[in-house]
């Protein structure tokens, strides 16, 4: 059973009048599968993105492009993901009770698979060439409900939008004291954590593993930025 039969599944599942917010009830708190989480992942990205389209007023051809990038869509399911995205932006509940119940849905690794899905985010966010003050306050404003905090989002800001100040110590997650060897412990973790076999055991789809290959070059630069002054 491919992604998006499950999505339509889950969507055909709805009551009438039910909006998209209550699959996140039913899956919150629960112990998912691996396809149950890629489900409930999708479903959030496409959520959290119908709802960022209305930050900057207009969702472009290069927003639409970003997500097939994220996700492969088979012709014959295009019309599962226009019905997701539909149901998010006409859904009365705004982006922060989405985020709140987003955040609920993944209590295990939990972090990890949050930030996740800031990234696929941030992609949609920049495709099309700009990043708008109001996407910046959503951005900032779903990574304060996910409890990423300050620091992680800004490290993402500066790994996607171009000209934003980049410290290769908030990429790695690390105080600027740290030793060098907490440094580099840190460093590996996040290279282990970025490996495609974890992203898709978080519930990451397969589709969508891409997300790890930029996030690789960024720690490695960032790990190599600080061996190389500390060597110096």
């Amino acid at each position: 059973m491919s992604l998006w039969t499950r999505i339509n599944d889950a969507l055909t599942a709805l009551a009438a009048g039910e909006g998209l917010s209550v699959i996140f009830e039913r899956l919150r708190g629960t112990k998912m599968a691996t396809p149950e989480r890629s489900v409930g992942f999708t479903i959030a990205v496409i959520a959290l993105g119908a709802k960022m389209a209305k930050a900057d007023g207009q969702v472009t051809r290069n927003e639409v492009a970003a997500f097939r990038r994220l996700f492969t869509i088979a012709p014959d399911e295009e019309a599962n993901a226009a019905r997701v995205f539909d149901l998010a932006r006409q859904d009365v509940a705004g982006f922060d009770a989405y985020a709140r119940k987003i955040a609920a849905m993944f209590p295990d690794e939990g972090r990890q698979t949050l930030i996740d899905l800031l990234e696929g985010l941030f992609t949609i966010a920049i495709a099309d060439g700009q990043y708008h003050p109001n996407e910046d306050a959503f951005l900032a404003e779903v990574a304060r409900i996910f409890g990423l905090g300050d620091p992680c989002f800004r490290s993402l800001r500066a790994r996607f939008v171009e000209g934003a100040p980049r410290d290769p110590y908030e990429v790695l997650g690390v105080p600027m004291n740290a030793s060098l060897e907490e440094i580099r412990a840190a460093w590996k973790q996040a290279v282990r954590d970025s490996h495609p076999d974890r992203l898709v055991a978080r519930g990451v789809p397969p589709e969508a593993v891409a997300l790890a290959s930029r996030r690789l070059i960024d720690i490695n630069a960032a790990w190599e930025e600080i061996n190389g002054k500390r060597a110096a």
